[in-house]
């Protein structure tokens, strides 16, 4: 484990995140009390409700940013990747790190990086981190237990070294990333094929319903309505509506029935899939 000097000069850092289902949070949350714990300030943004990435942000008050995204097809979230092409990092280092439900999580890191030097940040770390796949909610069994201490240990070490580099006390550079075999059209068709899966979109299915009205209110598309008790063609399978819902009355389609045809297309197994570890890159 690394340690911070103590005599590490001070730094305002923001750490932004998008987080439906938790799992990304659970991390960030991690770090946050890990760059508390060594005297570094932390703002958190969270930017997964809609409202949220309509606010503009100043960055010219902080020294460094981590952002935190779950990956949704092979890359960070459509919305999260227009919200970030809002910004200009006008030369400010970053970081960025992922969480994953065990499948196809490499692009990711490549797709990234391009992305944010094209808005002028420099990438100095990398971090990817087990979490429950969001489809768990619907029949799959992927990773149903992570993130878990192991990948909390990760979060902390990833946190320490990556600060190290926002300070200058590791000179080394983040590499480059494989390039994909496919291109940006090809990447575009599989995140539609994510969504191809759900035939039933979260929808009320039982008259017990509170009518709280989180499931608008949460909802990072504005797909929800909570009167109708159906979410419209807006919605991105993220299931932030069903993980938040205190009547649990919201479900999609049965999913269970593309479990084993998902292992098969992976050419993995749920065995292999549970004991992948967290990385981090640097």
């Amino acid at each position: 484990m690394i340690r911070l000097k103590e005599n590490t000069k001070s730094m305002n850092m923001l750490m932004t995140f998008f987080s439906a289902t938790g799992n990304t949070k659970k991390i960030a949350k991690v770090i946050q009390k890990k760059l508390h714990d060594s005297n570094i300030s932390v703002t958190m943004l969270d930017i997964t409700s809609y409202s949220s990435r309509k606010e503009e942000i100043s960055l010219s008050q902080y020294d460094a940013v981590v952002f935190g995204f779950p990956i949704y097809s092979m890359r960070a979230p459509r919305v999260c990747r227009e919200w970030l092409e809002t910004l200009d990092g006008r030369g400010m280092k970053c970081s960025v790190f992922f969480t994953y439900g065990g499948f196809g999580k490499d692009p990711a890191h490549y797709f990234i990086k391009k992305l944010l030097e094209k808005q002028n940040f420099k990438l100095v770390s990398t971090a990817e981190f087990l979490g429950a796949h969001t489809f768990n909610r619907s029949g799959w069994k992927a990773v149903i237990d992570r993130p878990n201490q192991s990948d909390f240990e990760v979060a902390q070490d990833y946190i320490l070294k990556t600060v190290r580099r926002f300070l200058g006390d590791d000179l080394n550079e983040l590499g480059e990333f494989e390039k994909p075999l496919y291109d940006v059209k090809q990447f575009d068709q599989a995140e539609k094929y994510r969504f191809g899966l759900i035939t039933k979109l979260p929808t009320k299915d039982s008259k017990n319903c509170s009518m709280c009205g989180l499931c608008e209110k949460l909802c990072p598309t504005n797909a929800m309505d909570m009167k109708k008790g159906i979410a419209n063609n807006r919605c991105i399978a993220c299931f932030r509506c069903i993980a938040n819902c205190p009547d649990g009355v919201l479900h999609t389609n049965d999913l269970s029935g593309s479990w084993d045809k998902k292992l098969e297309m992976h050419k993995t197994t749920k065995e292999k899939i549970d004991n992948l570890e967290s990385k981090i890159y640097l």
